[in-house]
């Protein structure tokens, strides 16, 4: 493990080459006594399995400059890394839902099953889930095939890219556990790092076109917990009483290595896929560098003036969530 300040000055913690579940960062980490890697919360939790098929990076306006003025993306640092996140709409929560239900009770009735009410979205309340941006006002969502076609092209003479299993950090409320997806070239300098596998235990993987993330603390703050009754072959919710309990929530993001070059799209797909979001409470980057929507809307208008539709927002579901539950120091 490795501690370290990120540019933003969050202190993380770092385990290199490895996806660590909790119950392994619990271990690792005991040293550090976080109060939000608790051992009480594994049997409340669902454990679902997202099939997922779409990318999302979210900027501020300058980002969105540079970003349109380079048709596409890299590190705004001098960085070799451009840094996406897995893109989880309602359908795959509902997806989800339905593949943990027939997965531990496979035998139900017609009846059982329309019975059963939803419960998944309960749990998917983290900054994970959230139409709410934390990094700035504007997100492109991009279907994850569409990347690695372009990564494909552009970085790998048509060659499929290679993926690896880059490391896992762990910050005071959050664990992230990132992806790197690299080009066949480099595969002797970065032969340190494992493959990602298709392995049915793992906390992600890739198979047919998606990602599976299989995320073991979807909420952060736990205000409900699972309830499974083998006999009636359901699910159910039941509010923890009488107060909120705290715990890390986890994320999956996937780091492009483009070695400071450009990943590039089409200007007309960029806009196409460009969205206005509202800013999360709290926020990563500071209150100054979010835009209310007339003004983003007309600094979008400007860079691509022949558009035809205005800026689409992105829609926030009704969810709670409470501002000091998903910081990340």
């Amino acid at each position: 493990m490795n501690t370290q300040k990120n540019r933003r000055g969050f202190e993380e913690h770092v385990f290199e080459s490895r996806h660590l579940k909790l119950n392994e960062l619990r271990e690792e980490a005991r040293d550090l006594r976080n109060i939000y890697l608790p051992n009480d919360f594994d049997n409340a939790c669902p454990r679902p399995e997202f099939h997922l098929s779409h990318l999302k990076h979210d900027t501020d306006r300058d980002g969105l400059c540079g970003i349109w003025r380079d048709n596409g993306f890299k590190s705004p640092y001098g960085g070799s890394l451009v840094w996406w996140s897995l893109a989880v709409k309602p359908d795959d929560i509902t997806s989800a839902e339905r593949k943990l239900l027939e997965t531990t009770y496979p035998d139900r009735t017609a009846e059982q099953v329309q019975m059963q009410q939803s419960f998944l979205g309960k749990f998917a309340t983290s900054p994970a889930f959230s139409e709410l941006s934390r990094l700035g006002s504007y997100r492109f969502t991009f279907p994850l095939e569409e990347v690695l076609e372009a990564y494909s092209q552009q970085f790998c003479s048509g060659a499929q890219p290679v993926m690896r299993v880059f490391k896992t950090v762990l910050y005071k409320k959050k664990v992230m556990y990132v992806v790197l997806v690299h080009s066949p070239v480099n595969d002797e300098l970065l032969s340190d790092r494992p493959l990602l596998t298709d392995d049915t235990n793992s906390v992600c993987s890739y198979r047919g076109g998606c990602f599976i993330w299989r995320p073991e603390s979807m909420c952060g703050t736990h205000r409900y917990r699972l309830v499974r009754r083998p006999g009636e072959r359901r699910m159910t919710v039941e509010e923890v009483a009488p107060r909120l309990r705290f715990c890390v929530w986890d994320q999956v993001a996937v780091a492009l290595h483009v070695d400071r070059q450009v990943l590039n799209f089409d200007s007309y797909r960029l806009r196409q896929n460009l969205k206005y979001c509202e800013r999360a409470n709290p926020s990563i980057v500071e209150y100054n560098r979010f835009d209310k929507y007339p003004h983003a809307e007309q600094i979008v208008k400007i860079l691509w003036p022949n558009y035809p539709s205005p800026l689409e927002r992105a829609e926030e579901p009704g969810r709670i969530q409470h501002n000091d539950t998903f910081m990340e120091h």
